[in-house]
């Protein structure tokens, strides 16, 4: 079984990102072939900034290993390495319907919202379409909003299967519902576009500072509280164990327990759970090349992978 799965470049990772995302992700490697990217492609259609898409590129490598990813276990690669996945987004835009893409959510939002529409965000389905094709990918984790890409993926592939001849594996997507929204600090969903996130590798006052400026209500100390109704009770059992969690919920519904004393706890459980990830993060990027040399090595094995669906492509399109 071939899972794929990939993460846009966007800057500093958060903990919404690392529980609905990147955990899933690394512990994939368990369960099947992972073939795993940086979309730094994707993040084209929205960032217009070279110096910065380069960093943001080479700190997602940096961070994904640090978080997990294992290239002895994966192949790992960066997406722009893989000139393929271009060449077969245009053998893909050629089948794929306009009514199709003007049904995407993507493109859709995005103009409802006011944002100028570029052909990029337009085709944006087409390039993930190729990224999950060119690997003959079975198994695409997503989350529900994604959703729709993994089916308009199935179309395109079925399209060109019926025109040309078989191809592509369809792949099926596969929704995690074991994470439910993950809370910023403001209740809201932990969003880097609601400035609300707690970010997994900041400094530690500032990480402190995000942490104790989580909304409560204005229950006094003495009072009992409602642990289910407690942002900081939310992010805490996605990080605690049942014990501490149990533990919280019943200082919570005792009373004595003030919503001060919850966060410092809650900080503490938070940076704890990730100072291996820290530790390991910083041990890589004091060693830029060697994550040159895996970002290489990542992209040789996909480029191999990518080499014989393309083979059978060109024939097909009659590219030879």
């Amino acid at each position: 079984m071939r899972i794929l799965s990939g993460i846009k470049p966007s800057g500093t990772l958060h903990i919404g990102n690392y529980l609905g995302m990147i955990r899933p992700m690394v512990q994939s490697q368990a369960r099947g072939e992972l073939f795993c990217f940086i979309a730094n492609l994707h993040s084209l259609t929205t960032l217009f900034d070279g110096p910065k898409m380069a960093a943001y590129s080479r700190e997602a490598l940096i961070d994904m290993m640090a978080l997990g990813i294992d290239p002895e276990k994966s192949v790992f690669w960066l997406q722009s390495d893989v000139p393929e996945v271009i060449e077969l987004t245009w053998y893909l835009s050629n089948v794929t319907p306009m009514g199709l893409l003007e049904r995407c959510h993507a493109y859709k939002d995005a103009e409802a919202k006011g944002i100028p529409a570029n052909h990029g965000l337009f085709s944006y389905p087409v390039l993930m379409a190729a990224d999950i094709l060119l690997f003959q990918s079975n198994i695409v984790p997503v989350g529900q909003d994604q959703k729709q890409h993994v089916e308009v993926t199935r179309d395109i592939a079925g399209k060109f299967n019926n025109t040309y001849g078989e191809a592509f594996t369809l792949p099926e997507p596969e929704i995690s519902e074991a994470i439910a929204t993950i809370l910023g600090i403001d209740g809201q969903k932990m969003s880097k576009s609601y400035n609300n996130t707690v970010e997994i590798f900041g400094d530690e006052k500032a990480v402190r500072k995000k942490i104790m400026s989580i909304v409560t209500d204005a229950a006094p100390v003495d009072a009992p509280k409602n642990p289910d109704k407690s942002i900081i009770c939310s992010i805490y059992k996605l990080f605690a164990s049942n014990e501490q969690t149990d533990e919280m919920a019943s200082r919570f519904r005792a009373g004595g327990y003030g919503y001060g004393d919850a966060k410092k706890e809650l900080f503490e459980v938070l940076w704890n759970y990730f100072l291996p990830f820290r530790q390991k993060r910083g041990e890589l990027a004091a060693n830029l090349d060697y994550v040159e040399e895996i970002r290489k090595k990542g992209a040789m094995k996909a480029r191999e992978a990518a080499a014989v669906t393309m083979k059978r492509v060109r024939e097909l399109v009659g590219v030879v």
